[in-house]
């Protein structure tokens, strides 16, 4: 039974999110502050967190920052009651792995949390380490390296980066992106995928701005060069 920790502050919120998951068969943990969530997931070992951005304490930022700066690589849904672009954008950049924006259906929302949960325990098929340019991947143990300093990909970055390399030199569609590595049953818009190429070009390139790896091709989607 996999374990996730949700937290949030509102409390009709919060019990509508644990009954749901609670539903699906998830054994499921909550903290209502940010102070007291970073204790939790820092203290036991989750599948899942599930991160409000507005909470007392710290907020879901300075928390989901702190958990990748001290090595927990646990996959981490931040949900956030703002249209902003900055606050998906801040979240994707602090080391969470993917957001959806209240309000929001049950239905999406445990699309999602299936989908992060598949995505992190999903053993990569193919390729096992890679290297290219001073970069240096081991899609097994998730580890990935610039210059031999550790730098930290999400879950989903690295099914990204790994799809990507599969199909090396070849121009991958958005919208196939989409279905092999968000999975068909969840509803993004090619948009994600831009969003998502933009944050792992800032980690692996040297010029992100002008890609040496991940190109893109206009109209159509990306193809990986190394």
């Amino acid at each position: 039974m996999e374990k996730i920790l949700v937290i949030e502050d509102e409390e009709s919120i919060l019990m509508a999110l644990e009954d749901n998951l609670r539903l699906e068969g998830y054994e499921v943990s909550s903290a209502k502050d940010g102070l007291k969530g970073l204790s939790m997931a820092k203290e036991k070992g989750y599948d899942l967190i599930i991160l409000d951005i507005m909470l007392p304490k710290m907020d879901g930022f300075e928390v989901c920052k702190q958990l990748r700066h001290a090595g927990i690589t646990t996959p981490i849904l931040i949900l956030t009651a703002k249209s902003q672009e900055i606050d998906k954008v801040l979240g994707l950049e602090l080391g969470a792995d993917d957001y959806v924006t209240k309000p929001f259906s049950p239905r999406e929302f445990l699309a999602r949390v299936k989908a992060l949960l598949r995505r992190a325990k999903q053993p990569k098929q193919g390729i096992d380490l890679y290297h290219f340019g001073d970069i240096e991947v081991d899609f097994i143990k998730y580890e990935a390296k610039k210059k031999g300093k550790p730098i930290y990909l999400t879950a989903l970055e690295f099914s990204l980066l790994h799809f990507l390399i599969q199909h090396k030199d070849q121009v991958m569609h958005r919208d196939l992106i989409l279905d092999e590595v968000w999975g068909g049953d969840v509803y993004v818009t090619p948009r994600t995928v831009d969003k998502h190429i933009a944050h792992l070009r800032k980690k692996i390139e040297d010029e992100p701005s002008n890609p040496k790896y991940i190109i893109g091709v206009r109209g159509v989607g990306y193809k990986f060069k190394g």
